[in-house]
């Protein structure tokens, strides 16, 4: 039979060659010390929790001793000036220098290219001279020896409804200012069939065009004489300018359907008739309010118009709005103004650094207006203007300028069928379908103020010396 040997505890058994450890080291005495699986000891308790209550007691308190033995306090102190070492200050690295440097001489740069820019700039900008030829306040009157009052009944070209006048119903200085005002023509006038005005045979007409001093009213057909009538004056007899400057300050109308413009046209027309000798809109606008499609009282409208027939008219390439921000231009005066040189032509609000319109004369208007060979007809266009050698041509010549206040019109400057319109522009009553909406359109007019154009300056200079 063979004989077991007593049961020995050894370290690690995963292995045969496993050295038992002796009795009494360190080792051994921390695993005698281990409490064993199943005495009924928690594992996860402390190594005192089994013991005693007096060995536990006397082990805490040795414990506490050598902990306040090995402990550090933190004491705070005010640190000196100077007692802190900064080893970086006492050796410099010498390319430190261009960190600051290089910023500096890069900035350096920088302002002397912005600098030689500027002076460039300013060193090509052609300095006029101009002379003063007109600076009026309206204060002592309308001077006729200035201002002339046109009379017509022919629409200027854009079917216009208004008759044009010479008394003082429509152009009168009221408070020390000008007063352009529209008003309804006499209802005899439309009434009666066969009613006729002849401004030749009254001798005021400002035209030599038949139709432009003579109308009649038809019943029959339709058609009656002008249903308003309004005012347009002109200083073509006082003060005209080839190259210069032009600064009108006015209050513009509110009203449905009226048409206020501030503009200049040749004084001859040296390259032909309209539009082939140019014309010059600085401020153009309508009276109805900012709800109305195209733009109401609210936008203003800048334009040359130039072409070698009227159906061949380049305005559209020279034309540009102005919004009044939050507001009207019926709020308040505003200057309206043009500057023309040989080399440019552009026009302004308030400021010349404002600016509606901006043309640069750097190109035949021929070769800008790209037009077609022939006319709808068939008949060939020709260029009135590059045999000058001008780039400015047809704005090479004295124009002169016109202040009034349009009614409607054919030309469609008030879209057919949009906000309201009562009239449509190639239907043959047009004028008698207007009339008959003035229920509509004429109380617009009647507030104060409201349906005239105000005009309290126009200044006015040659390009020049004196």
């Amino acid at each position: 039979m063979e004989q077991r040997r007593p049961y020995q505890t050894y370290t690690a058994a995963t292995s045969s060659s496993a050295t038992p450890m002796r009795p009494g080291t360190p080792e051994q005495d921390s695993i005698n010390a281990a409490p064993q699986r199943g005495t009924g000891t928690n594992p996860f308790g402390t190594p005192f929790a089994s013991g005693p209550a007096s060995r536990n007691a006397s082990s805490s308190a040795v414990n506490l001793h050598h902990e306040a033995q090995n402990q550090k306090y933190f004491h705070s102190r005010r640190v000196k000036k100077g007692e802190i070492e900064r080893p970086w200050l006492e050796r410099k690295d010498p390319r430190e220098k261009w960190v600051t440097i290089i910023p500096l001489i890069g900035l350096a740069l920088g302002f002397a290219f912005a600098g030689f820019l500027v002076y460039d700039g300013l060193k090509t900008v052609v300095k006029h001279e101009y002379c003063p030829i007109l600076d009026d306040d309206f204060s002592s009157g309308l001077d006729p020896k200035v201002w002339t009052k046109e009379a017509e009944v022919g629409g200027f070209g854009n079917g216009q409804f208004e008759e044009t006048t010479i008394d003082d119903t429509n152009v009168f200085i009221q408070d020390g200012q000008l007063v352009i005002k529209p008003s309804l023509q006499d209802p005899a006038l439309i009434e009666k069939d066969g009613a006729v005005i002849d401004l030749q045979k009254q001798g005021i007409c400002s035209s030599n065009i038949f139709a432009n001093c003579h109308v009649i009213t038809n019943l029959t057909n339709g058609s009656i004489v002008n249903p308003v009538k309004s005012g347009r004056i002109n200083t073509k007899a006082g003060a005209t300018i080839k190259y210069g400057r032009v600064e009108v300050t006015a209050t513009l109308p509110a009203g449905d359907w009226l048409w206020p413009a501030i503009w200049l046209l040749p004084v001859k027309d040296t390259y032909g008739p309209w539009p082939q000798s140019g014309e010059i809109d600085i401020a153009e606008s309508r009276g109805n309010n900012y709800t109305y499609g195209q733009g109401g009282n609210n936008i203003i409208s800048s334009a040359l118009h130039w072409g070698p027939n009227p159906a061949n008219d380049g305005w559209w390439r020279t034309n540009v709005k102005r919004n009044a921000l939050h507001t009207t231009f019926t709020k308040k005066p505003h200057t309206f103004g043009m500057e023309w040189s040989e080399k440019y032509l552009f026009t302004y609000i308030d400021t010349r650094l404002l600016q509606v319109l901006y043309s640069n004369f750097n190109a035949p208007f021929w070769r800008r207006g790209q037009f077609p060979l022939s006319d709808s007809n068939g008949t060939r266009l020709e260029d009135p203007w590059s045999q000058t050698g001008n780039d400015a041509t047809p704005f090479d010549q004295a124009f002169y300028l016109i202040l009034n206040v349009g009614v409607g019109g054919t030309n469609g400057w008030f879209k057919d069928g949009a906000s309201g319109k009562p009239w449509v522009d190639q239907s043959p009553t047009a004028r008698k379908d207007f009339w008959d909406a003035q229920g509509q359109w004429y109380p617009t007019w009647q507030k104060k103020d409201a349906g005239q154009m105000t005009i309290t300056r126009v200044k006015m200079w040659q390009q020049g010396a004196c």
